[in-house]
């Protein structure tokens, strides 16, 4: 028997050989373009590792396209295929564990002395269900699969142990089963490829699963095993011993936590990830008194679990206490504190907990340009802050640190990369909300085009989410057309990707009953908005932050279809869980609050109106800069009610406040005029009808000429102006303006 432990991918021709029945031929057409077409990560590529020098491309990928003809030996071509393979792949299912041929070339592979270079991709059946009585036609491991080769070279009696990823529903899915086979065939880390691929998502999705933990782990593995080779002094040879026996502690934590051997402890059938996580965050302490590091290592990991799952109360008080530690350690890296100050500025911005974020955010920044240990890290806290000053609408602030992101990306992964296309992608959107439609784009576009070239026909989410932001900027423009096209792309996508029950799956429908919502096609938006709210509710269970959103959109068709009452009851159903899963202090649980309270005044309640705008604008106040346009909008709401209420007096301050702090605004100048609409109405119900006319006439006309303003502020500075001229005797003018408005409403 021929032995070859060759292992080096450059040495062979073809860098994998695809083994597959017939029946299967569409899942080896799908491996063979996701293998052909991947780049491998630029900070992968020259490396030199057990496969050799780490290349740029696994291309070319052997597939035979048909079964061989029947014979009793493979054909030469095939054969000589095989030995000038690195790797060899099989797709497995019940039918190739039935093919003589696949079983053949997996022989063949073996009798090469390659047995350790095989991986398989389970599409169906079942693994040795061979040895389970009544379950025999299920198997989908052929012989030569699970059994070593003897010293003869056939088949012994002795089990092996495959290397597989898995497709089937419930496993690994297809992108992460492709991620694992990249990950062997290039003798790397499933969490080096992992990361690449996930980076956008975990920031913009808040996504995790298991094998996060289980990369987590691995890498602090790799970690320790780069400092113990490349270190031979005592030193440090101490530090890499301390790193693994904290490696070796920390894995054997989360392997017992997932280890549970009494499905009685659960609530239902199965045991949920929650109670998984609740069950380590209860055992950290008890388990690991006396080592903090290992602590803080576990509590950074389940608390940026929480923080995805939106359990963020659960979260905090475990990344405030991994932050404590780490500050405290004499031997925590500053990268570990970086860390820890970056995950916990996460949090707090989902808690809205702004001005705390930024000053973690900024603390972790200045750590990392300090030390210069880790540019992945430092490019993450730029990106956080920069989503931070989105949600406070300091779109310039966040700007800058976009082009820090996009510089940095392409000095280290060059301009044709995922990375720099990400970073392309980010800034655009900057530009979409600071209105520069143009610009934004110009370079979603530019982001989507390297999209393509580098995935070719292969989904991906980064194309998905690609697709979706580009529809949502048409669909501002008001080119609904193409925007629809888009986001039925993304759906597509996105359902091959993850199935039809997915958060990115309920975000499209989310964005076409928008998109059908400004159509007026309010029957099609509904079953949209409520599609997604299922989706959610399967995910999520029944109450999370993403479900409120979703309702609260809901709310406002149900308010545009004429139905109050249904809008009123549906938004105090997003209040009450925005309330319970991110507590009271919450800009959503101020901007919930706010939308009822303004349907209560249209309701002609009040006095109950004027109570919640108090409190929401009491934590806007809190929560946001002075000129944020959701502040600004509260404040002009509330002299609304006031005014409604019969508090003319108290109406007249918080107008004249809002107008004065507003009269120099140089952007969204839209605020600026509803300001001034919002001061007339106020003079003009004291009768101060020659100033009011001169603020509601510019406030019409400057809202009326801003493309970004809402037709409901359009039509009420109408009203406000009709009012007027009513009350000031002038029925002419009143007779003007109610036919602009009439002309309005029809357009």
């Amino acid at each position: 028997m021929h032995m070859d432990i060759n292992t080096d991918l450059n040495k062979y021709i073809y860098k994998s050989f695809i083994s597959y029945s017939h029946s299967d031929e569409k899942w080896a057409k799908w491996l063979h373009k996701a293998l052909e077409h991947y780049h491998v990560p630029a900070h992968l590529v020259g490396k030199t590792n057990d496969v050799g020098i780490i290349p740029k491309r696994l291309n070319p990928v052997f597939r035979d396209r048909d079964e061989l003809a029947s014979a009793t030996d493979l054909s030469t071509i095939i054969n000589e295929s095989l030995e000038k393979s690195a790797t060899q792949i099989v797709i497995c299912s019940p039918k190739a564990a039935q093919s003589q041929w696949v079983n053949e070339e997996i022989l063949t592979f073996k009798r090469l002395g390659r047995s350790h270079r095989i991986f398989c991709v389970i599409v169906s059946g079942e693994p040795y269900a061979s040895t389970m009585p009544g379950r025999e036609d299920e198997e989908c491991f052929p012989e030569a699969l699970r059994f070593q080769l003897g010293e003869d070279g056939n088949i012994s009696d002795v089990p092996a142990e495959p290397i597989a990823a898995d497709v089937r529903p419930g496993k690994d899915g297809k992108t992460n089963a492709k991620i694992k086979l990249l990950a062997g065939i290039l003798g790397v880390g499933f969490d080096d490829l992992r990361q690449r691929e996930q980076q956008r998502r975990n920031r913009r999705m808040m996504f995790i699963s298991v094998a996060s933990f289980v990369g987590m782990v691995f890498a602090i593995g790799l970690a320790t095993t780069a400092i113990i080779a490349r270190n031979e002094a005592q030193e440090q040879r101490e530090i890499a011993e301390a790193e693994a026996e904290t490696a070796r502690q920390t894995s054997t934590f989360m392997v017992d936590l997932f280890a549970v051997s009494d499905p009685s402890e659960a609530r239902g059938n199965t045991i949920t990830a929650r109670e998984i996580l609740d069950k380590g965050a209860q055992r950290i302490d008890s388990e690991l008194a006396g080592q903090p590091k290992i602590q803080a290592t576990l509590m950074d990991t389940i608390g940026s679990v929480y923080t995805s799952l939106g359990l963020y109360n659960q979260a905090k008080s475990l990344l405030m206490s991994s932050l404590e530690k780490r500050q405290s350690a004499a031997d925590v890296t500053d990268t570990d504190v970086a860390k820890s100050l970056y995950n916990l500025a996460q949090l707090l911005t989902e808690q809205a907990d702004l001005k705390q974020a930024e000053i973690h955010y900024q603390e972790a920044i200045k750590i990392l340009e300090k030390s210069g240990e880790d540019d992945k890290l430092l490019v993450n806290n730029y990106a956080g802050l920069a989503e931070l000053y989105f949600r406070m609408s300091k779109y310039k602030n966040a700007e800058g640190l976009l082009i820090n992101v996009l510089d940095a990306q392409r000095t280290m992964f060059g301009e044709n990369s995922l990375e720099t296309a990400e970073a392309v992608e980010e800034l655009g959107l900057n530009y979409f909300d600071q209105g520069n439609y143009a610009e934004s784009e110009k370079l979603l576009r530019q982001s989507l085009a390297v999209r393509k070239i580098i995935f070719g026909e292969i989904p991906h989410p980064d194309w998905a989410d690609n697709l979706n932001n580009l529809g949502s900027l048409l669909n501002d423009k008001g080119d609904f057309e193409q925007a629809d096209i888009l986001y039925n792309q993304a759906l597509d996508m996105y359902k091959i990707l993850f199935g039809d029950s997915h958060p990115e799956v309920a975000g499209i429908y989310n964005n076409l009953a928008y998109l059908n919502h400004d159509r007026k096609k309010y029957e099609v938006a509904e079953k949209m908005y409520r599609k997604a709210i299922s989706i959610l509710k399967k995910v999520h269970g029944d109450a999370h932050p993403e479900i409120a959103i979703t309702m609260n959109n809901l709310s406002y068709l149900l308010h545009d279809k004429g139905q109050t009452e249904a809008a009123i009851d549906m938004v105090d159903l997003a209040l009450q869980m925005a309330v319970k899963s991110l507590g009271g202090r919450h800009h959503n649980v101020a901007g919930y609050s706010a939308t009822k309270a303004r349907w209560l005044a249209e309701a002609g309640e009040y006095e109950q109106s004027v109570l919640i705008l108090k409190e929401a604008l009491s934590i806007r106040e809190e929560l946001l800069d002075k000129n944020h346009p959701r502040l600004i909008m509260t404040r002009l709401d509330l002299v609304v009610s006031l005014i409604g209420n019969g508090n003319i007096d108290e109406a007249l301050k918080y107008a004249q406040e809002t107008y004065n702090s507003q009269s120099d605004r140089k952007s969204e100048q839209w605020l600026k005029h509803a300001a001034e609409s919002g001061y007339g109405s106020v003079l003009s119900k004291q009768g101060h009808f020659s100033k009011a006319e001169s603020l509601l006439i510019k406030g019409y006309e400057g809202m009326h000429k801003d493309e970004a303003v809402r037709p409901i502020l359009i039509s009420k500075s109408l009203e406000r102006l009709i009012d007027m001229y009513n009350r000031w005797n002038k029925p002419e003018k009143a007779e003007l303006y109610k036919a602009k408005l009439d002309s309005f409403l029809k357009t």
